[in-house]
């Protein structure tokens, strides 16, 4: 299908997975960002080049102009098909409802969908515009906004709607997207066999201030917790904001670093292992089945692959590999009792966690979220046991959707 002016509809896009990838890779993203510019200013109604000059300037750093970019092509189309080289008509059609907004926004499907057959489509959900009137047929939906406080509002819309959706095959209920935040996950998963959860809940700063003065004890705000405790702003990822303060006296200094309208509570759970390493795993879990994405070893509480040096150090990819080879059989055994409660209390088709081992056993959680990025960049000289895990969980996630859609094939 085409549009009066020629171009396909839906418009097609870059995507993110590919733009993503170019960025992780060091590619010079200027000279793309030019063509796609002298593209809008020739014709300011091309969507695709806006959409694509959004994504380019949030992976830069330039948040607000990507925003600007991305506005500008989502009041001009709400559909837009990932450009892939391996799609085909005849294969799966997945139309993915989205939130507007940076990769955490939503899940980074595009990512999941590498070297398959399946054609994508994204239809955003813009605040305060109707649904399109047409959208592409599909052979199945799945929601892909994520859990946040920005988003609460577009997938209680979404919930409202997905219902009475033409198409039979749904995956992911906004219902269960919505009671990710934090402090739901902490609540639904507290007392589950076999999970270690530290009770999570939101704080007003002044409610902070007033346990950092004396004013409150800690128990009036978090019952039962202790210090060490953890703070971070609502909504924040990748550690930012996020610290650990041993004291009531630390919360002063930590309130003026870090201003936010609202908080997240928790005690410190230490799970350094004997070695005085900490290690943490993402785990992507799809129909209930966990797969390992990766594991990280620092000698830091506060884990983030990108800051554990994993590149840097042989004997910790070595550890991740044989991680990786003995999952099954060994992590994903010793915490099956776990991981059947997770699957169950969360009910979504596709999601993924961040956890650890406790020191008395149990599964740590730390995060539970569909937005997560679960990807294959990472450099195959550096990381050669990544390649096969990764595109065994993208065969997994694809093998659901056939499966869900009736076993259609190209």
């Amino acid at each position: 299908m085409t549009t009066g002016n020629d171009r396909p509809w839906p418009p097609l896009s870059l995507g993110m997975a590919k733009l993503t990838t170019m960025a992780f890779q060091g590619v010079n993203m200027v000279p793309l960002a030019l063509q796609l510019l002298e593209r809008v200013n020739a014709d300011d109604t091309d969507a695709a080049a806006l959409m694509d000059l959004g994504t380019i300037h949030m992976l830069l750093g330039q948040g607000q102009a990507g925003q600007l970019y991305q506005n500008r092509a989502l009041a001009l189309q709400q559909v837009f098909r990932d450009q892939s080289d391996t799609a085909g008509e005849d294969g799966i059609r997945l139309l993915a409802i989205a939130a507007p907004g940076d990769m955490m926004a939503n899940i980074p499907i595009q990512f999941l969908l590498e070297n398959s057959d399946i054609r994508l489509d994204v239809l955003y959900v813009v605040p305060g515009r109707d649904l399109p009137e047409t959208v592409p047929d599909h052979d199945l939906v799945m929601v892909v906004a994520g859990e946040s406080d920005e988003n609460r509002e577009i997938l209680q819309r979404i919930a409202a709607f997905i219902d009475q959706w033409p198409c039979p095959v749904r995956l992911n209920d906004p219902r269960a997207v919505l009671r990710l935040s934090r402090d739901s996950v902490s609540a639904q998963l507290a007392e589950a066999p076999g999970i270690a959860i530290p009770a999570t809940v939101r704080v007003e700063p002044e409610m902070l201030m007033r346990l950092g003065w004396g004013q409150l004890a800690l128990g009036d705000l978090l019952p039962g917790g202790s210090f060490p405790i953890i703070v971070r702003p609502l909504d924040s990822h990748a550690g930012k904001g996020l610290e650990k303060l041993d004291s009531a006296a630390a919360i002063a200094g930590y309130l003026a670093a870090q201003p936010a309208a609202e908080y997240y509570l928790s005690s410190f759970v230490d799970y350094c292992g004997n070695d005085g390493f900490f290690r943490k795993y993402r785990i992507a879990v799809i129909e209930g089945r966990p797969f390992v994405c990766h594991m990280a070893v620092s000698s830091n509480w506060m884990i983030h692959y990108l800051n554990a040096s994993m590149r840097e150090s042989a004997a910790k990819r070595d550890e991740e590999a044989r991680a990786f080879a003995t999952f099954d059989t060994d992590f994903a055994q010793r915490h099956a009792e776990a991981f059947k409660a997770l699957a169950e209390r969360i009910g979504l088709d596709y999601f993924a966690t961040d956890c650890a081992e406790a020191a008395d056993g149990r599964l740590l959680i730390f995060e539970v979220d569909t937005a997560m990025i679960v990807h294959a960049m990472d450099p195959p000289d550096i990381f050669p046991y990544k390649p096969p895990q990764m595109h065994r969980i993208f065969r997994a996630f694809q093998e659901m959707l056939r499966r869900r859609a009736g076993g259609k094939t190209a």
